[in-house]
């Protein structure tokens, strides 16, 4: 069974890098609308058989459930790589074979995205994994089993999941893509969000905070 398992933080603790231009409660309602938009992406996914969500916020939890996703309650920040692998560990008690990992602040990702990564994966034990613009970081790992090795989210993060790959013996595919590759931390991110000028949740609420197209 194929799931895709969407990471969000607690709003109230996302997006600290956007404080210089953003003050805490515009911070939060940005957040939850980028989440709103990658679960979507993620419900739209034809390849995979089930959703999930993990995370510590309540809100973020109930609209998962909501939506017909399974909520996994991180009860408490654990920050992102614990976090998966909570879920990791509860989606397996689910049938898990293959688990496609989604950051909750990369609002361009679509459906087809997700099954392209899905579609991606080589035959038997493997992992793809999706980088940033910058090529440093993950956006998207998928992994089959889902803890053929263990998520390395944070600086430098595509190295390390190539490094883990070739110690283990691991097949691994790097798919670049370019709507899954801009994570929004930056204000120039936001501005390159906004050239994309998508009609999404994010763009309206970027809209309303006057960054965007009114």
């Amino acid at each position: 069974m194929r799931w895709i398992l969407v990471v969000a933080k607690e709003l109230d603790l996302a997006k600290t890098r956007l404080g210089a231009v953003l003050p805490p409660d515009e911070r939060r309602v940005l957040a939850e609308a980028m989440f709103n938009d990658v679960l979507a992406a993620a419900l739209a996914s034809e390849r995979a058989d089930r959703v999930a969500v993990v995370s510590s916020d309540r809100a973020l939890l109930a609209r998962a459930e909501t939506l017909g996703a399974l909520a996994i309650d991180e009860q408490f920040p654990r920050g992102l790589n614990l976090a998966v692998a909570l879920g990791t560990r509860e989606l397996a008690i689910q049938g898990a074979d293959t688990i496609c990992a989604v950051l909750s602040d990369i609002p361009l990702v679509t459906g087809d995205d997700i099954d392209a990564v899905l579609d991606a994966m080589p035959p038997g034990p493997s992992v793809v994994l999706v980088p940033s613009r910058d090529f440093s970081g993950t956006n998207i790992i998928a992994r089959s089993p889902g803890d053929i090795i263990a998520t390395r989210f944070g600086t430098m993060s595509l190295v390390k999941h190539l490094e883990d790959c070739r110690r283990r013996g691991v097949p691994c595919e790097i798919l670049r893509l370019q709507r899954p590759a801009l994570d929004l931390d930056l204000m120039a991110d936001l501005a390159e969000f906004v050239r994309a000028a998508l009609p999404t949740h994010t763009l309206n609420q970027l809209a309303r905070l006057g960054i965007g197209p009114h």
